[in-house]
């Protein structure tokens, strides 16, 4: 089973995030980056698959040179090779998604996995960008997969509950929570990483598909405004929401 799995460099979430003086992107003075967490699911499921039928899983991350910090985290987790995509240039979801392309027609898989989004952007959107230029299905949000040959079996979350979605192989799966839970690397595995390949490529430039006009930090500031459940108070909380706050 060849087995390709889409991962990228993010901000720890614990991070406080700051915008830099552009106004366009992050500040990443004292910012701690790791795998992508919905990743580590896609990656775990990548090695489980493995292990049951045999084959080679390999990486493929779309990003700047620190970006082998988190590479050298997936080969230590039990990945046999990785892919680097350099590029120090900003880029968006489309660049990414037919650079992965790119290499995934050389490859040649018969899975490729993703997290279900990454949690710096959030676009959801490399998954089924792969999927159309590759042709290949694909099953999103998925917390259950099960492969019988070349059928796959996969439970996505819905909203009020789930679905069962049948499909063939080669396909392409994004992970959710629930899935699995991502092993820890192992000392000896770490050590190991470091002599596993990295194969660095230049990527094929894309015009890009958005532009990132403005970037600021969401105002957090309470009113402090507590109402009762009256027939009244509630129109009010509904008019707030809708004329104040602008959610509704």
């Amino acid at each position: 089973m060849k087995i390709l799995v889409g991962i990228s460099r993010v901000p720890d979430t614990a991070t406080r995030i700051l915008v830099g003086k552009d106004g366009k992107s992050i500040d990443e003075q004292g910012v701690k980056f790791i795998i992508n967490p919905y990743d580590e699911f896609a990656l775990e499921e990548g090695l489980r698959i493995k292990e049951k039928f045999g084959g080679e899983v390999v990486t493929i991350t779309v990003g700047p040179e620190p970006s082998k910090e988190i590479i050298r985290t997936a080969l230590a987790m039990g990945a046999d090779r990785a892919v680097l995509v350099k590029t120090n240039s900003s880029f968006d979801s489309f660049f990414t998604a037919k650079n992965i392309a790119i290499y995934a027609k050389e490859f040649n898989p018969d899975i490729i996995l993703f997290g279900k989004q990454s949690v710096d952007y959030d676009s959801l959107a490399v998954p089924a960008m792969v999927s159309e230029l590759l042709n290949f299905p694909l099953i999103t949000i998925v917390s259950k997969l099960t492969i019988d040959g070349s059928k796959v079996v996969a439970e996505r979350d819905v909203v009020g509950g789930r679905e069962v979605v049948e499909t063939t192989l080669p396909c392409v799966i994004s992970a959710q929570k629930g899935l699995n839970e991502p092993r820890y690397p192992k000392l000896p595995d770490i050590l190991k990483a470091k002599n596993k390949p990295i194969d660095e490529r230049s990527p094929q430039e894309t015009s890009p598909m958005y532009e990132i006009i403005n970037m600021e930090i969401p105002h957090r500031a309470r009113k402090n405004i507590i109402l009762s459940d009256s027939d009244e108070d509630i129109a009010e909380i509904a008019r707030l929401l809708h004329e104040d706050a602008k959610i509704i």
